[in-house]
C-alpha cells in the first residue's frame, strides 16, 4: 500500500538514477578524485527541480572556478587550529605534523563527502560538504549560489 505513495526513480544521462527519499532525491556524482560522493537535489515528488538539477550537472565544470575559493576558506578555517597542532606533541592521525604554509596545501587534509543542491534562503544554493583532519567532529560546508560564494557553513549536517 505504501508503495503507491513512492515516486519512481529519475532517470538523468548525466547524473544516472535519483531516487526520492526524504524530501530530496539522492544519487551519486563524481567527485574530481574519481571517486563518487553522495548528491541530494531539490523538487518535487515527481522529479527534481529543474533548475537544481541544472546546477548539480554544472558542479564539475564549476569545480576549476571554486577550488581557489573553497582552498582559501577551508585554510581561513584551519588557521586557529594550526597553533595547537604545531604545540601537540602527537598529533592526530591525517593532520600535518608541521603548520601548513599555503592555501593549496589543505587538498591532502580534506575529503569531499556530498553535494547539495537545495534552497537556502529562498536561493538555489550548491553545497560541497567537506571532512577535514583538522576539525574531526564537524563537516564543513563550502555554499555557491551559481559562482559566488557564500560562505564556509563550520558545521553543517549531510543532507
Amino acid at each position: 500500500m505504501f508503495g503507491l505513495f513512492k515516486s519512481p526513480p529519475f532517470d538523468d544521462a548525466q547524473l544516472g538514477e535519483l531516487q526520492r527519499s526524504g524530501g530530496l532525491w539522492r544519487g551519486s556524482i563524481g567527485a574530481l578524485d574519481g571517486t563518487r560522493v553522495p548528491l541530494a537535489i531539490s523538487g518535487s515528488r515527481k522529479e527534481p527541480d529543474a533548475q537544481a538539477l541544472r546546477a548539480a550537472r554544472e558542479v564539475a565544470g564549476r569545480f576549476a572556478g571554486w577550488r581557489p575559493i573553497i582552498e582559501k576558506a577551508l585554510f581561513d578555517h584551519y588557521q586557529p587550529y594550526a597553533e595547537a597542532l604545531a604545540d601537540d606533541d602527537s598529533p592526530a592521525d591525517g593532520c600535518p605534523a608541521t603548520p601548513l604554509a599555503r592555501a593549496s596545501e589543505v587538498w591532502p587534509l580534506v575529503t569531499l563527502v556530498y553535494v547539495a543542491v537545495t534552497p537556502l534562503d529562498d536561493a538555489l544554493t550548491t553545497e560541497l560538504g567537506y571532512m577535514t583532519s583538522w576539525d574531526e567532529e564537524h563537516t564543513l560546508g563550502a555554499r555557491f549560489q551559481g559562482d559566488s560564494f557564500v560562505e564556509l557553513c563550520g558545521s553543517v549536517l549531510p543532507p
